[in-house]
């Protein structure tokens, strides 16, 4: 079924459909995905990741590696004589294809009208090319041709406002995109890390949700972005949208700590969520840049992305959409008040979150049993009834394990299952009746 259109919910917390109904926001990082693919290998990947409930595909019009000057598959550049004024019609019809064929998927694109290199070459192959008046131009171009496409625009592209011409470069992106669609679609900002939207463009009229880029390495303490977003003034919804990414090195370049795995992309998502994020990005470092056998290695690619849009991570996002849409979803809220043991660092850091009336909370324990972890106690103070009906939810397969229905105390201890190493313990107001978390 082709995705339907976009909006801010009434309380400014959450995205969702024209008709109110709530959108989760379940990105991938396909940065190169325009630029590195050919059509059936486009289609190969957006069908695997429409099997795994994403909704939606972030990627780059403008790419970052040698976009403009090294040709898609097709041999076609963007840009002619590098003019973002004269768009390559041959290569917007490539981008046209994909962009339909994700709709046919129900897949939003994220679309990035450029890499933050052609605006701001902090680093990177560049060149600048973009003033305040050609990326006004070429942001209405855009807005235009996708008025009725499954978009969400994402300006910016990994640099940092630095001056007063790289913000009005933003700006006037961000205009002309509005300005060619009619407002049809939402706006936000992919920043460099680890850095939030709010640094750079809070107070912009034209920014709809919040992101940030909590960083590559291991146990990166994203849900820290997300408290300040979700503390701010006017009320966005806001999100991760470049975490540390599955099959990268931890920290980017640094070997010694190894590759970032599923756990991580898991600890990643579940932490942002119940911190008060409306949606989250995983990413996967081979898929990312598209890479396969006789290009140059980015950031210690050591296999094919078409073998790594196969690990385990990505098939364990959809989990927590699961849990999360099995339950009300425009009344979530985070709460850490309901974790009376320690909340922990690092590996150990425990978040919850919860229904705003109290029908349930869910509290992610990263570390279980493997790591000495072997109970948690809760503050039921917030929720209602006068009984729990109590879950142990696995996030590695998506399958609730039941402990009954027991009377509410104030306090109460709960002992983790063995295995791991992470688990979500689910409490509902049993009076609800929800059905077993994940099931919707």
């Amino acid at each position: 079924m082709k995705p339907t259109m976009l909006k801010i919910s009434e309380n400014r917390r959450f995205l969702v459909h024209d008709d109110g109904a709530p959108f989760f926001y379940l990105g991938d990082t396909a940065w190169e995905l325009l630029h590195r693919c050919t059509f059936e290998e486009t289609a190969r990947y957006l069908a695997d990741r429409a099997a795994k409930r994403f909704t939606v595909i972030q990627t780059v019009v403008l790419a970052e590696l040698d976009g403009l000057h090294t040709p898609n598959r097709n041999g076609d550049l963007p840009l002619i004589d590098d003019d973002p004024t004269r768009p390559n019609e041959a290569y917007f019809r490539h981008v046209d294809a994909v962009v339909e064929l994700a709709a046919s998927l129900g897949l939003h694109i994220g679309m990035l009208p450029t890499w933050g290199d052609k605006w701001n070459q902090k680093w990177g192959v560049g060149p600048e090319i973009f003033t305040p008046e050609n990326a006004r131009i070429y942001g209405e171009f855009l807005g235009r041709r996708y008025t009725n496409a499954p978009i969400i625009w994402i300006v910016g592209g990994d640099r940092p406002i630095e001056n007063e011409t790289h913000r009005q470069i933003v700006r006037a992106m961000a205009e002309g995109l509005r300005a060619g669609d009619g407002g049809r679609h939402l706006i936000t900002m992919h920043t460099w890390g680890p850095h939030s939207t709010a640094e750079y463009v809070h107070d912009e009229p034209w920014l709809d949700f919040h992101t940030c880029q909590s960083g590559h390495a291991r146990n990166s303490a994203n849900w820290r972005f997300i408290e300040a977003d979700y503390a701010r003034t006017p009320t966005r919804p806001c999100m991760d949208a470049e975490p540390g990414y599955e099959d990268m090195a931890d920290n980017i370049r640094n070997l010694d700590g190894g590759y970032l795995d599923d756990w991580d992309a898991r600890k990643a998502i579940y932490w942002s969520l119940f911190a008060g994020a409306h949606g989250h990005t995983y990413g996967c470092n081979p898929v990312w840049q598209m890479w396969t056998p006789g290009r140059d290695q980015v950031i210690h690619a050591r296999r094919p992305w078409y073998e790594a849009m196969h690990l385990p991570g990505s098939g364990q996002m959809q989990h927590a959409r699961a849990l999360l849409q099995s339950r009300p979803f425009l009344s979530r809220i985070p709460d850490q008040s309901l974790i009376a043991s320690e909340v922990g660092e690092g590996a150990h850091h425990v978040r919850a979150t919860r229904d705003r009336e109290g029908r349930y909370a869910m509290i992610y324990i990263p570390a279980g049993p493997i790591f000495g972890a072997g109970s948690i106690e809760v503050n039921t103070a917030p929720l209602s009834g006068a009984q729990l009906a109590v879950w142990w939810y696995d996030p590695r397969i998506g399958v609730a394990r039941s402990l009954g229905v027991l009377d509410k105390a104030p306090r109460m201890t709960f002992v983790l299952p063995q295995g791991g190493p992470d688990w979500v313990l689910v409490l509902d107001d049993a009076a609800c009746a929800f059905p077993a978390p994940g099931r919707w």
